[in-house]
């Protein structure tokens, strides 16, 4: 038996690989599927079954093109309505995969139709569990996410979710591998250890939400400090559910090279959003005016579904050479599949045809300081948990992920410098307020994390991260 983890970083994302004898199960796929055929053929194996832990939020699954792929059926827990043809198990219904077998327990509260997997190995011992958003490393899935559950409120949810872990996930063995689908820096939970592989035993004494005395604890503490979920994560939901464009149609139409003069034009007759990924030390140097910077080196695909939401919008992409399958590739992990081509020759080609440019004014944290009074004005970016552990005196937190909110606020006739933690996402407010007509700030490179080096400006007093979650 093999049970391999596939973590996309990116997206903290954990897709599962199991082989044994001469069939294989994948739990979770993620959108691009040659990644599996490739080891199914290296393994010379038949794909038997394609687990899914539920209807996923932050990620369009690889599930529909896998199975067109392999012929394998797509498995979901009970209660699960997919839009197309899908095995629906029952409670402790058993798959057998090879020598060993895999138990659907239903564990609804982040979903009604969330399953948790358990691996039964080869000589009957049950050996590991596939907890999909149920119970992460440290945290457990919220349950605030009651649009998928018709009336029910996030306290029933989260009541439900208590009810799920203490009948189902809690009564296992110490010993049992815990493998989540989701790792820290996920939007779907809020205290994931760093961890992405641990064994319960650990997380009956790690993780929080296992450790509340009863249930209005527990709904209590998994409630508090939740943030609003991305608004985009309600249209992955329906793809996942009601299926999507194969990737390969997705990658044909969105791989065409555009000249510049057609990009002008096309950008122009259809009103697509043209979506910059380089990064910020080449984009506030030169860019095509209301361009939006989202650098692909970062977490990209979340950014892009927090701020553009519309999952159906068509973008034109201004990438680095050789970027542009990998671009549309993570575009399409969270259903941005309406690419409708590229800058052929990317940014330069545009400079070089002497057509209008933009820039946004970028200075170093040294010169900040230089330039700093007690009359500045400073917007802070960042998550309100990193401004509240530390932050310039006086500054203004609006966070990234609300611009939608606040960018009609700002008063362009009043100078204010912006950063956020390290510069790649003031740099994508700085691309915002550009394409709102909003011109008169200043960025600053290296973000809190340079001005701090510096220890010539005064900020907070320092308070603990953990305590502002």
């Amino acid at each position: 038996m093999k049970i391999e983890q596939i973590y996309t970083g990116c997206l903290a994302q954990g897709a599962y690989y199991i082989v044994s004898e001469n069939e294989a199960a994948i739990i979770d796929p993620l959108r691009e599927v040659k990644p599996y055929l490739d080891r199914l053929e290296k393994d010379n194996v038949t794909l038997k079954y394609i687990f899914e832990t539920h209807f996923h939020a932050d990620f369009v699954s690889g599930h529909l093109d896998l199975s067109k792929k392999t012929n394998a059926p797509i498995v979901y827990g009970p209660t699960a309505e997919p839009d197309f043809e899908a095995i629906i198990a029952e409670d402790n219904q058993i798959f057998k995969v090879g020598n060993i077998k895999i138990k659907a327990l239903h564990t609804p509260g982040h979903t009604m139709e969330s399953t948790t997997y358990l691996l039964i190995d080869e000589n009957g011992v049950e050996t590991a569990i596939f907890t999909g958003d149920t119970l992460f490393l440290g945290d457990v899935g919220r349950p605030d996410l009651a649009q998928k559950a018709g009336t029910m409120t996030q306290e029933d949810l989260a009541g439900i979710l208590y009810e799920s872990l203490h009948s189902k996930i809690l009564p296992l063995d110490d010993s049992i591998t815990v493998y989540p689908a989701h790792g820290a820096g996920s939007a779907c939970g809020k205290n994931m250890q760093k961890e992405t592989v641990d064994i319960l035993g650990n997380q009956r004494k790690t993780n929080y939400a296992l450790n509340q005395p009863d249930k209005a604890s527990f709904i209590k503490e998994v409630l508090d400090g939740l943030t609003a979920p991305p608004k985009y994560f309600g249209m992955n939901v329906a793809m996942n559910k009601g299926g999507y464009d194969s990737l390969d149609d997705v990658m044909t139409k969105g791989l065409n090279p555009v000249s510049v003069e057609d990009f002008e034009s096309f950008a122009e007759e259809t009103g697509a959003l043209i979506l910059d990924t380089r990064g910020p030390a080449d984009f506030h140097k030169g860019f095509i005016p209301n361009s939006i910077n989202i650098g692909l080196k970062g977490d990209f695909a979340p950014w892009v579904g927090s701020l553009i939401v519309d999952v159906k919008h068509p973008l034109l992409l201004v990438a680095d050479e050789g970027s542009e399958e990998e671009v549309i590739t993570r575009l399409s992990r969270v259903g941005f599949d309406n690419v409708l081509g590229y800058l052929k020759g990317s940014f330069n080609s545009w400079k070089s045809s002497s057509k209008e440019t933009d820039e946004v004014k970028r200075i170093s944290p040294t010169e900040f300081v230089e330039q700093f009074n007690e009359d500045s004005k400073i917007i802070d970016v960042r998550k309100f948990s990193e401004y509240s552990a530390e932050h310039i005196e006086n500054a203004y937190n609006k966070p990234l992920d609300s611009i939608s909110d606040w960018v009609t606020t700002i008063d362009d006739s009043e100078h204010f410098f912006l950063h956020c933690a390290g510069g790649y996402r003031s740099m994508i407010a700085a691309s915002i307020l550009n394409s709102h007509g909003i011109r008169n700030f200043t960025e600053i490179e290296g973000g809190f994390n340079g001005i701090k080096k510096t220890e010539k400006l005064p900020t907070s007093d320092f308070v603990c991260q953990s305590k502002t979650l």
